[in-house]
């Protein structure tokens, strides 16, 4: 009996320990939640960062809040000759990332603990050993890799659909529940039906259009694979939220559902 009382006292001992671990990280979020950013740095964000300077007032202050947490819980490695990842190189990628957030529940990107960012375009292996160039990489073991030049090209350019940060961080959200299949963690088993229902039908449409030659709003890239068409549509859904509205309104429609934001309303 002594054994079990030990090993009973040894479970609530570990239990109560979580609970306040849980409990200092709520506090030190809601603090950083209440942080805000200088002028200087809103106005260098927008010059790398298009959307970043249209999006609500609320929104922004809430996104500006999701920053300081993601600057504060997750590191920056540089890599492939970059000397440094600058404050600034921080501050747009953590505004890009956590643009996918903003008015929605979530986990602050649980799994994820380090950004690894090169210059430009970087060479990696491939499952069959060759070298393939890549812009940009989601790992579900809590990495996500991005070539900064693609990363300011994109956020420059608001409408060409093309954003490697809100691709690579729509794919950890997609992995968040252990399986990148093209299906984030939902609510109830209705919104699971109702999304698969329309995503699947709208990718099998698109590679179709792409398959007689015709072009499509969403980037080709996206007919890979359904985790792909997801990413990618996602970056047009920020990017060129009027055109998807309109050639894939329900796509659109699961977007804003889950997002829960409609950008169409920040288009000036």
């Amino acid at each position: 009996m002594t054994s079990i009382y030990i090993i009973l006292t040894v479970v609530v001992l570990i239990s109560v320990g979580f609970i306040a671990q849980a409990a200092i990280i709520r506090s030190r979020r809601q603090k950083w939640m209440e942080l805000r950013l200088s002028d200087e740095e809103r106005h260098a964000i927008a010059q790398d960062f298009v959307i970043f300077d249209r999006i609500p007032d609320n929104l922004r202050d809430e996104l500006e809040g999701l920053m300081h947490v993601f600057l504060f819980e997750k590191s920056f490695e540089a890599c492939g000759g970059l000397e440094a990842v600058t404050r600034h190189m921080q501050h747009v990628i953590a505004a890009q990332a956590c643009l996918l957030l903003v008015n929605r529940n979530h986990d602050f990107y649980r799994k994820l603990r380090s950004v690894l960012l090169y210059p430009s375009a970087y060479k990696a292996k491939n499952e069959h050993g060759h070298d393939d160039v890549r812009l940009g990489e989601s790992w579900q073991s809590g990495s996500v890799v991005l070539a900064w030049e693609s990363v300011i090209a994109g956020g420059r350019n608001q409408e060409d659909g093309n954003h490697v940060t809100l691709h690579e961080f729509a794919h950890q959200l997609d992995q968040a529940d252990g399986a990148a299949d093209g299906v984030p963690e939902l609510s109830g088993a209705g919104t699971y039906r109702d999304w698969s229902l329309v995503f699947n039908q709208a990718f099998i449409r698109f590679q179709r259009k792409l398959e007689k030659g015709r072009r499509t709003v969403i980037d080709p890239y996206g007919a890979t694979n359904p985790a792909e068409f997801f990413a990618v549509a996602t970056e047009t859904f920020y990017e060129k939220p009027k055109q998807l509205s309109e050639h894939y309104p329900e796509v659109y429609e699961q977007l804003k559902s889950y997002y829960r934001v409609d950008p169409v309303k920040w288009i000036p």
